[in-house]
């Protein structure tokens, strides 16, 4: 494979000291106040908001820069309806029949359930697939690199750039989730990775109050 031409690195911007902990503080600022909803309005979110967050999502990182994502965004009354049904379907199975009795503790806090009305009512449903493999225009197969990896780091970014368009977001994994290859056309060497409800919370949404760990709970520094 010939190697892709190089140009010089001028996107990159270095700032001083002080506004770089400025727009670090204010990032950090805003980001904090993210949470997961699971209470949505039907209100409509214009399609190029979408667009431009999935744009955001594609400058991820990525094994040899493969690229390994496909999203495909539902907004359609009916093809929602049917994920809804067959998502509550897996997560009966899980709640009565496949969860341990310490995973259901460890969600009894948050209050879940098999119930899904959010995957009707939120405007868009993104269902986040990964790519094994992929097709080189003379019809060849390659190996993707680090797939899940590179697909979470896109998943992450995108729902990072729609906080910062206001947007609420909810990361879905009913297992299994094959079928959302069934029902939005995806080939079998598509996996599903997530499936992501966007849209504004509803009015009267509320979230439990978590706690994030401390710094030095997740981190340490080796500097010798």
């Amino acid at each position: 494979m010939t190697r892709y031409p190089t140009i010089p690195l001028e996107q990159y911007r270095e700032y001083p000291l002080d506004e770089m902990r400025q727009r670090l503080s204010e990032f950090y600022a805003d980001i904090d106040r993210r949470r997961t909803v699971r209470e949505f309005s039907a209100r409509p979110v214009p399609r190029d908001i979408i667009e431009t967050a999935l744009k955001a999502a594609n400058t991820a990182p990525s094994g040899a820069n493969l690229q390994p994502w496909h999203f495909a965004v539902v907004s359609g009354p009916e093809t929602k309806k049917q994920i809804r049904i067959a998502a509550e379907a897996e997560e009966r199975e899980f709640y009565e029949h496949r969860a341990s009795d310490e995973w259901l503790a460890a969600l009894e806090p948050l209050g879940t359930d098999d119930k899904k009305p959010f995957l009707e009512t939120a405007p868009y449903l993104v269902a986040v697939f990964l790519q094994k493999f992929g097709e080189l225009p003379d019809g060849r197969k390659v190996k993707h690199y680090y797939p899940a990896e590179s697909t979470g780091l896109a998943t992450g970014i995108l729902i990072t750039a729609l906080h910062q368009a206001g947007l609420a977001t909810l990361t879905h994994t009913p297992s299994p989730m094959k079928f959302l290859n069934e029902i939005l056309g995806r080939p079998k060497s598509e996996r599903p990775f997530l499936l992501l409800v966007v849209g504004y919370p509803a009015e009267d949404a509320e979230v439990p109050d978590i706690e994030r760990k401390e710094l030095e709970e997740y981190t340490s520094f080796i500097e010798e």
